[in-house]
């Protein structure tokens, strides 16, 4: 692929055209037209969704705030499918833009902090609303530009992300089968001090879903800037709850992937689906020292070592069992 400028405007224009141009080469059909608005009373407000290799453009045209509640939904579709980033393209819409509008379009930038391994970049020709954006406790984790080429210049500009799948029938090996592909995939990576965490979050993640898919499980596994994001995809449209019974088998083992998070979600798919995540510290250690983690006497920590007192905070009126 041919390596993106990362400032568009040192380009001469004829330059720019011919790099959008050839970013557009790779458009597949586009989806369905999403259009609201108030019939007979003004300009109908509409978002299209297509993709420019691997990155999700989100074209919006009409009013703002028309549509600002259904954009947030149609980034968490394309969030869910692991693109190379996401562009809201803002060309199209009316100068104006209320500040209620453009408040909730910043709170975007949650998705790019929880997990910047996946930029979201919002294109828009109106200075007042970059300014606005930038401003904004959760707008400033945006990428936010001028124009569509410049938003899609910064997101190809990102390093792009090594990433390990597997698929997993919903069987009740597929615990073990996932936190055997963890241990493989974080040796690889040398980042084995994360390991017993993350194969107790992976398995508790496809124990949820194993108890609501009909189908296949997809798993993933993304390291980036020292974080590490786990996710588990099934077809099951129920969302877990942000609070939890500790009578409730969904319940416990989401608290104990809470837990042991960084951050933790959940994104609702377009086939009907959901992907549960939850990203975790990683930094990958100095080429200079053990990979093991060491207790205050300086010796080496066993997984076992490394859970037990996740579990002894978890062990609480409400909480999960006393042992994993």
């Amino acid at each position: 692929m041919v390596q993106q400028p990362r400032n568009p405007h040192d380009l001469p224009p004829s330059h720019q055209v011919g790099l959008l141009t050839q970013f557009a080469d790779d458009l597949p059909v586009e989806l369905p037209v999403k259009s609201t608005g108030r019939p007979g009373t003004g300009p109908q407000a509409r978002i299209k969704s297509y993709a420019i290799r691997h990155v999700v453009v989100v074209e919006i045209a009409g009013p703002l705030r028309d549509v600002v509640e259904q954009l947030d939904r149609a980034i968490q579709l394309a969030l869910a499918d692991g693109p190379r980033g996401v562009v809201c393209d803002l060309s199209a819409v009316l100068k104006g833009a209320e500040p209620v509008a453009v408040e909730v379009l910043a709170t975007a930038g949650r998705h790019a902090r929880d997990w910047p391994g996946i930029p979201v970049a919002v294109a828009c020709p109106d200075p007042q609303v970059r300014e606005a954006l930038r401003a904004h406790p959760l707008g400033h984790h945006l990428i936010v530009t001028e124009s569509l080429f410049s938003a899609l210049s910064a997101v190809f500009a990102t390093p792009a992300l090594a990433v390990e799948r597997l698929r997993l029938a919903p069987h009740p090996t597929a615990q073990r089968t996932s936190r055997d592909f963890v241990t493989r995939t974080l040796r690889d990576w040398r980042l084995n001090p994360v390991t017993p965490v993350a194969r107790l979050v992976i398995s508790e993640l496809v124990a949820n879903s194993t108890m609501d898919a009909t189908t296949d499980i997809d798993l993933s596994i993304v390291w980036n800037l020292g974080a590490l994001r786990l996710t588990v995809r099934d077809n099951s449209p129920d969302l877990p709850h942000q609070t939890y019974s500790h009578l409730d088998p969904h319940g416990r083992r989401l608290s104990v992937v809470a837990v042991l998070s960084r951050a933790f979600g959940v994104l609702p798919t377009a086939d009907g689906g959901k992907v549960v995540w939850a990203v975790l510290e990683a930094p990958r250690p100095r080429p200079s020292t053990s990979n093991e983690m060491r207790n205050p006497k300086n010796e080496p920590l066993k997984g076992a070592d490394i859970i037990k007192p996740i579990w002894a905070v978890l062990d609480t009126p409400g909480g999960v069992p006393s042992s994993p």
